[in-house]
């Protein structure tokens, strides 16, 4: 059993074999241990995450040790046929990789049973194990940005159905319009740890068409007055902070991306830490008051010119309430330092929440829809506090044109790297490129990160900070709604009081990375 550094407040417990990590996993879950806020299963490892304040990572390596899993314990689940079209993309490459033709793929595909071991990456999203050991793929060496809702991959021993579209390294055989999660069912996923699955032939008119249950923000709020969305260059996301506590279910946390920036603004207008504010990607919002309200901005310092229902028009300063009359409206501009701006309305917004939280998570499509123009906004009248008397001070954020220091922890894959590369993570300074979103910060440097390992890594947790490093040797920096699970190494994360820096660094800015501590695994025999 071995511990390695994830984080601030986690770490990883690698075991030898998936059997063996199942077994684990269901002895922590009964132990309750306290100080362990969530576990996130993977392939041979634990992702776990714990309460600095209630325990400590010594203190759970030595708990955890002492567990007596149960290895081999049987679980039972359905068998589930799917239908599917092979019409993948990489379904010629996984052919020509394992030595076969592509009938021959197909039909080993079909005859073969699969057995769900796990959830994550997204919600739905079901690690399967083979009963065919020979269908054994790796990833692409660098993921692909998009990969359409129901395609159906291949990635090491395991095989996968995405839930949504989203990015992916896996390699794809084809697809199926059976929709993998839906909030509308009894179990929103359709597949469950212990349930078996079997691909059939799928004809195309006869596929059920996929669901689509991204709630418009437009659903709730058309009826009484707000605050409009005039028009916006991007689409708004209503966020808060976020849904914790839902990785059982393949559910990340999502929330805001700069929690500490959501937190200021709600505080500005009296509001609980945790109330439904606007998230405002680079600006270029303005809004109308149908009735008189009070917001605050905070976060990316947007200039704010406010127009009266008379026409007359002032600047006003982010990081402050502002009372608006009806007819009143209020214009965000382009920040010239980071990038997400937080308008938070006293009482906070009305908007459904899935598992207790109305933030929008983009990669898993959890949450409310996008917010366009036209679109009224109405308040949820739950006040908490009083109205600031005061501005709030603004922190510096970094322009286009900086170097951010990011300060790290190295692990839990630094070991996977050359000692060159690891020099090199943390020497030189790497460009934010304009793939970047919520999802992650996707970067760029003179010299790509080479490996020491080659391996296939078993795909494992990860968490909000994470950086993990795709065959291609460019970084990619987890930010809110990233993957629950991913199969690239991560080489260090960021540490905690960063995250929400992390979160506002601009496109073409460029990041340095300041190791603040260093790789340190540790070894615990089982004693069975």
């Amino acid at each position: 059993m071995q511990f390695l550094p994830a984080g601030s407040n986690r770490f990883i417990v690698e075991l030898d074999d998936l059997e063996s990590t199942i077994a684990l996993g269901d002895a922590l879950k009964a132990a309750c241990i306290e100080g362990v806020v969530e576990v996130i299963p993977g392939a041979v490892t634990l992702h776990v995450s714990f309460d600095p304040l209630a325990t400590s990572a010594q203190e759970l390596y030595a708990q955890i040790s002492l567990l007596r899993p149960q290895v081999g314990c049987s679980r039972s689940g359905d068998l589930v046929e799917i239908p599917m079209i092979y019409d993948g993309e990489d379904l010629a490459f996984v052919a020509g990789y394992l030595g076969w033709s592509v009938p021959e793929l197909i039909r080993r595909h079909r005859a073969a049973t699969f057995t769900v071991a796990f959830t994550g990456f997204a919600p739905g999203f079901a690690y399967m194990t083979c009963d065919d050991p020979e269908l054994d793929v790796p990833r692409r060496d660098s993921p692909r940005v998009r990969i359409p809702a129901g395609s159906v991959a291949l990635a090491g021993r395991f095989c996968g159905i995405y839930p949504s579209d989203t990015p992916g390294g896996w390699q794809l055989l084809g697809a199926t319009a059976i929709p993998m999660w839906d909030v509308d069912r009894e179990q929103a996923a359709l597949l469950k740890p212990g349930d078996r699955v079997r691909f059939v032939e799928a004809v195309t008119d006869q596929l059920p068409a996929p669901s689509a249950k991204a709630e418009s923000a437009s659903s709730s709020t058309q009826i009484a007055k707000g605050l409009k969305v005039v028009s916006t260059d991007r689409p708004l996301l209503f966020q808060d902070l976020g849904r914790a506590g839902n990785a059982h279910q393949g559910v990340s946390q999502s929330g805001a991306a700069d929690l500490q920036a959501l937190r200021d603004a709600n505080s500005l207008v009296g509001n609980h830490e945790a109330a439904v504010a606007l998230e405002v990607t680079y600006g270029g919002a303005v809004f109308e008051a149908e009735i008189p309200l009070t917001v605050a901005i905070s976060g990316a310092p947007a200039g704010l010119t406010l127009t009266t229902a008379d026409g007359r028009t002032r600047t006003l300063p982010p990081h402050a309430p502002i009372a608006l009359d009806a007819g009143d409206t209020l214009a965000l501009s382009v920040p010239t330092q980071g990038v997400r701006s937080y308008v938070a309305l006293r009482g906070g917004f009305a908007a459904l929440k899935v598992l207790g939280s109305a933030s929008t998570d983009t990669l898993a499509k959890v949450g409310p829809g996008a917010i366009t123009a036209g679109v009224s906004l109405q308040p949820s009248n739950d006040v908490r506090g009083s109205v600031s008397a005061y501005a709030s001070q603004a922190p510096k954020l970094p322009a286009s044109c900086d170097i951010v220091t990011l300060d790290v922890v190295m692990g839990p894959r630094t070991d996977w790297f050359t000692p060159e590369a690891i020099r090199t993570f943390t020497e030189q300074s790497w460009a934010v490129t304009p793939e970047s979103n919520r999802v992650g910060v996707r970067l760029n440097g003179t010299s790509a990160l080479s490996r020491e390992c080659a391996d296939e890594l078993p795909s494992e947790g990860t968490s909000r900070g994470s950086i993990q490093v795709p065959r291609n040797g460019q970084p990619v920096l987890f930010l809110a709604d990233h993957p629950l699970t991913g199969g690239y190494p991560v080489i260090a994360v960021v540490a905690d009081h960063h995250l929400s820096l992390a979160a506002q660094i601009p496109i073409g800015a460029r990041i340095r990375f300041n190791a603040i501590a260093g790789f340190d695994p540790q070894v615990k025999e089982i004693d069975r």
